[in-house]
């Protein structure tokens, strides 16, 4: 499907295409994708804006709207980013038991097969709130107001042939990619989002514990 991007905020419309999905296939197939991600084709940052855009209308508290976005396509930086991140991936490893789980198993190959190739993902997306410490008493309501922007900016890329993941372990080194992206004391980072067009776009829901096991009704 052929659509023109809506641009509330000004920035320039492009014609993109958009995958034909229900709403409840676009939120049960918007996978962590690593293995399949194309890292040979570049990004259009009309695109990443688009995404952003989506993202946000995304709820935050009090409607204080106080995200930051950074988009990284520097290649120095995105190498310097996935030494950070590939450190903190092989200390993180070096702390686990071997996985006997089938499923867990192809996650942690995944994770080193990214781990291996993060610096080749053409954008890096960094979520970022404004925050100069973090809350003692509801640090929920702090990320509460960037996460769900997060996810936002991962369903719009999904719709769009774009692959994501969400990474964390790059926080480890928050300071130092702090310092090397220029950003702010008071702004603190939430989340890595590695971006690039998937190789094929046939994506299925992921293995889930049933509803048995993790719904309770009036009590526990």
């Amino acid at each position: 499907m052929r659509r023109r991007a809506s641009s509330p905020s000004g920035w320039k419309t492009v014609a993109v295409s958009t995958l034909d999905l229900t709403p409840d296939e676009l939120l049960t197939t918007t996978r962590a994708v690593r293995k399949r991600l194309d890292l040979s084709k570049p990004v259009p940052l009309e695109l990443i804006k688009e995404c952003i855009e989506i993202a946000l209308q995304a709820p935050s508290g009090s409607n204080r709207q106080g995200w930051h976005w950074l988009v990284i396509t520097d290649p120095e930086h995105r190498k310097t980013i996935a030494e950070y991140y590939r450190t903190a991936l092989h200390a993180y490893f070096a702390t686990q038991e071997p996985a006997d789980d089938p499923v867990q198993a192809r996650v942690k190959a995944s994770s080193e097969y990214l781990g291996d190739h993060l610096a080749e993902v053409p954008v890096f997306v960094i979520p970022c709130i404004k925050a100069g410490a973090l809350p003692e008493g509801n640090q929920a309501g702090l990320w509460g107001s960037i996460l769900p922007a997060a996810w936002n900016f991962m369903l719009a890329a999904r719709a769009r042939g774009l692959g994501t993941t969400w990474t964390s372990l790059h926080l480890n080194y928050e300071q130092e990619i702090a310092q090397l992206l220029g950003i702010p004391g008071d702004i603190r980072q939430a989340v890595l989002i590695p971006t690039a067009y998937t190789i094929g776009t046939d994506f299925k829901p992921g293995p889930r514990k049933s509803l048995d096991d993790v719904v309770h009704f009036d009590t526990w």
